[in-house]
């Protein structure tokens, strides 16, 4: 991003009393933000939400929502040694991705602990993009290191996101004339004229998303962003769309089984106390592992870790009760006189009227059995409650018609 660019977001201000940056979508979201409620992402003004986080939810699972998504943070990556820079720098092996590809990563230290996790999308054979919630430059610049034919561009301010996400999503643009988009398989992208009636220039749509349900992510040019949302809005109303923030988010999220950075896991740049970092397998990530591949950032610490075990793994709680058993402590007996691990994340679920989370359990413990230390108040006054879990392997909530092609008219 040029310094003129620079001087232009720093103006950029005014309307946003936390003084942070506008998203090319924030003069229409400000004006349906009935709480106001806003937090810092990346910079950007981000709702946490519009006016009720349940309701909003509810829209990933009934109709469709719209999540901006302007504030990932993006890198273009081109040059003959882009793919083997990539190769050496994630888990999973890049030669294998196709163009027109997206696929999940994770990148490591060389002691194979997380540094962050994100999407790569392939536009050619030495031509991608990242996606990632977090700031990567310094990393990927030192990764880049020996490669003589890299060029690592960022283009987070130059992008407008959104995250188009439900069931009526894919009929959605279809009425907008995206009709094609209907071919793209799960985890594929495409690049249509837009708008479809009157071409201005062009959207990127991925069937991408963070809700574990049918849905996409529009990648536009700052300039046609607001254009991009009032061609769906106008049809608002006969499929459900409305803006849905963070709150919401989250929800979904956790019932998809996706794991959030400082979250669910330490990334190793952030971590104060050796140790509470983390590794793809205790994350459970061991499928995005690939030791076939050639040699790539922490591969040595992975194949020991492998062959020794996980020294904790996260697991998928379902959890006895009703109460959520947020910040709880998991203990291996219902007296609670052996610690085993704590949950990081934890729901009681709407869609799968169950009482879900994630726990970072120590290896020993993983077979179980598994107790949760949970506190909850009733009239003013707070109850202890030790609630069993059991564990699942599968994610809690997965619809058929979310990998679906061509996606169903809902």
């Amino acid at each position: 991003m040029t310094n003129q660019n620079n001087i232009k977001l720093a103006k950029d201000i005014n309307s946003v009393s936390e003084g942070l940056l506008k998203s090319p979508f924030y003069p229409r979201q400000e004006k349906m933000n009935w709480a106001q409620a806003w937090f810092n992402w990346n910079g950007y003004a981000q709702a946490s939400y519009f006016k009720d986080p349940y309701v909003e939810y509810f829209l990933t699972r009934n109709t469709c929502g719209v999540y901006d998504v302007t504030g990932m943070c993006k890198y273009r990556i081109r040059g003959k040694d882009s793919e083997a820079m990539l190769n050496r720098m994630v888990t999973r092996d890049v030669s294998k991705q196709g163009i027109n590809k997206v696929a999940y990563n994770v990148w490591c230290t060389d002691k194979g602990r997380i540094v962050d996790d994100g999407t790569i999308f392939r536009f050619a054979q030495d031509d991608f993009r990242i996606y990632c919630a977090e700031p990567n430059m310094d990393w990927f610049t030192l990764a880049s290191a020996g490669f003589e034919d890299v060029s690592i561009v960022e283009e987070s301010h130059d992008i407008a996101g959104l995250a188009l996400q439900g069931p009526t999503s894919c009929a959605l643009l279809r009425a907008i004339g995206l009709g094609a988009v209907e071919n793209l398989k799960h985890m594929e992208l495409g690049h249509f004229p837009f708008p479809a009636d009157n071409p201005q220039g062009e959207i990127m749509i991925s069937r991408t998303g963070f809700t574990g349900d049918l849905g996409y992510e529009l990648w536009i040019e700052n300039d046609l962003a607001l254009t991009l949302w009032d061609t769906l809005f106008a049809k608002a109303d006969l499929y459900g769309l409305r803006p849905f923030g963070d709150e919401s988010l989250d929800m979904a999220r956790i019932e998809a089984g996706f794991i959030l950075p400082e979250v669910d896991f330490h990334g190793a740049q952030h971590s104060v106390i050796l140790g509470h970092d983390h590794s793809p397998f205790e994350m459970g990530l061991d499928w995005m592992v690939n030791f076939k591949k050639p040699h790539f950032n922490g591969r040595t610490a992975l194949l020991k870790e492998k062959q020794k075990g996980p020294a904790y793994k996260l697991l998928k709680l379902d959890v006895a009760g009703e109460k959520p058993a947020n910040g709880a402590i998991l203990y291996s007996d219902e007296k609670g006189k052996t610690p085993i691990g704590y949950v990081t994340s934890a729901l009681n679920s709407p869609a799968t009227k169950a009482n879900i989370a994630y726990g970072l359990v120590e290896g020993k413990y993983l077979k179980g059995p598994i107790y949760a230390e949970i506190y909850f108040q009733k009239d003013l006054r707070w109850y202890q409650k030790f609630a069993l879990c059991e564990i699942k392997t599968k994610p809690f909530w997965a619809p058929a018609r979310a990998k679906q092609t061509p996606p169903g008219n809902h």
